[in-house]
């Protein structure tokens, strides 16, 4: 099989092209014939004209890649090797989504075919792609596993506006259902990932370690969160805290914030899902999503005391968010926990403005009903300062005099502008 993908005499096909897909699908047409396939035609077009939807790559990119993009699902008929790479969101329950994994694995099973490999990179819980993907498979193609066609699971760890930790300097897990498919999805894989490999043995140990890595970074993070609010009640600066407690040689250098998009806020609840299936109930795991996802009310509140504090009444006052993105110079709006902030605000009869220059303003409004506007219009009673793009990291004394009426309040939640504004109420996780 690999080696009629390296002569291009067989193609592997991408299925999603988002912040996964896109990238892999475009290293991988360096080396071998690609079809990059996604539902979404508006995005077909964008991407047909070297432009990436979620403004991550640049058009170069794209340059000497074999790849044809297509909506067509019937252009999959001509590929081998299917990698899977579609969103795994959780619903209104939190609890996994699998709509978008099944529906792309049926679209896979109709044009499965003797010899041909299906390798998963969407997160999962434990034992997912084994029991609920590969039925859909057999079933659809009529064909059986390790007898006539072979499965793996090699999770993402694309991090989105991280140009350091990129698709080929990052080790990349693979794991597959036999032996001899694990060597072939290995050498697939270190064609495009210089790093190289590490080989799991077994599909759920790679699951689960995509779980564990970012259920780690959810529970740190949420422990950083619950101290901040702590501190706060004492009136330490949590940044001053982390600064001194960082002077230890092993000491793990997370800190506060909100925790949304489509990995480190949604990940651990498929853990959650599969510990109750199993009928233990994960504390800890829970415990820090619930840190977590109540962050952006506990901002909002905050924002009220001190306008008040200033002597402010948050009826009819105005405020402005710079920022609505999931995390700083990315695009993507999903699960973004300033959602929460700017609804906790309203609920006190507050006006919010939100500029953010990275946000599609029309997909900001379709998610979460919020108007955005392209820059601020006149002063402000308070300022928040919620997502780091690098547009607002170095705004100055000067920039928020321009902002704040006299006895405005600066909300600074990623703590950029500590010690350098003097004029405000100030506050900072």
């Amino acid at each position: 099989m690999y080696k009629k993908l390296e002569a291009k005499e067989a193609k592997i096909a991408v299925i999603g092209l988002g912040y996964v897909g896109l990238p892999l699908a475009l290293e991988l047409a360096k080396t071998f014939k690609v079809i990059g396939f996604d539902v979404n035609q508006a995005n077909i077009d964008l991407l047909k004209n070297n432009i990436d939807p979620c403004r991550e790559l640049p058009g170069k990119a794209f340059e000497n890649s074999d790849i044809l993009f297509t909506s067509n699902s019937n252009e999959l008929a001509g590929a081998c090797f299917y990698i899977v790479a579609v969103p795994t969101p959780i619903d209104n329950h939190r609890t996994p989504d699998l709509a978008p994994l099944l529906s792309a694995t049926e679209c896979v099973a109709k044009y499965l075919k003797k010899g041909d490999y299906v390798v998963y990179e969407s997160t999962v819980f434990p034992g997912c792609t084994q029991e609920r993907c590969v039925p859909v498979l057999e079933e659809l193609s009529g064909l059986k596993l390790n007898t006539d066609f072979y499965v793996g699971y090699s999770p993402e760890r694309i991090n989105p506006g991280d140009a350091q930790h990129s698709l080929q300097n990052t080790t990349k897990i693979v794991s597959a259902t036999t032996p001899n498919a694990l060597e072939n999805v290995a050498l697939v894989y270190e064609k495009v990932v210089k790093a190289g490999v590490h080989k799991a043995p077994n599909l759920m140990v790679a699951e689960a370690a995509k779980i564990m890595e970012n259920t780690q970074r959810d529970v740190n993070i949420a422990l950083m969160n619950e101290f901040s609010i702590i501190f706060g009640k004492m009136g330490i600066n949590t940044y001053d805290v982390l600064e001194a407690a960082g002077t230890k040689w092993n000491f793990l250098k997370f800190f506060p914030g909100l925790v949304g998009g489509h990995c480190i806020g949604v990940d651990p609840y498929y853990m959650v899902y599969k510990a109750n299936e199993l009928n233990y109930h994960p504390h800890v795991i829970q415990s820090g999503r619930f840190v977590n996802d109540s962050m952006g009310g506990y901002i909002g509140k905050q924002t009220v005391k001190k306008m008040i504090a200033a002597g402010i009444s948050p009826i009819g006052a105005r405020v402005l968010v710079l920022g609505i993105t999931f995390k700083e110079n990315v695009a993507d709006i999903r699960n973004s926990k300033v959602a929460d902030i700017i609804k906790e605000l309203k609920s006190f009869s507050v006006s919010v403005d939100v500029i953010d220059p990275q946000a599609d303003p029309q997909r900001v409004l379709q998610e979460y009903n919020i108007e955005t506007t392209a820059k601020p219009s006149g002063k402000y009673q308070a300022v928040i300062a919620a997502v780091s793009h690098k547009e607002y990291v170095n705004l100055t004394q000067e920039d928020f005099d321009n902002l704040l009426v006299p006895n405005g309040v600066l909300i600074d939640i990623k703590g950029n502008y500590k010690g350098k504004i003097s004029k405000y109420s100030y506050w900072s996780l």
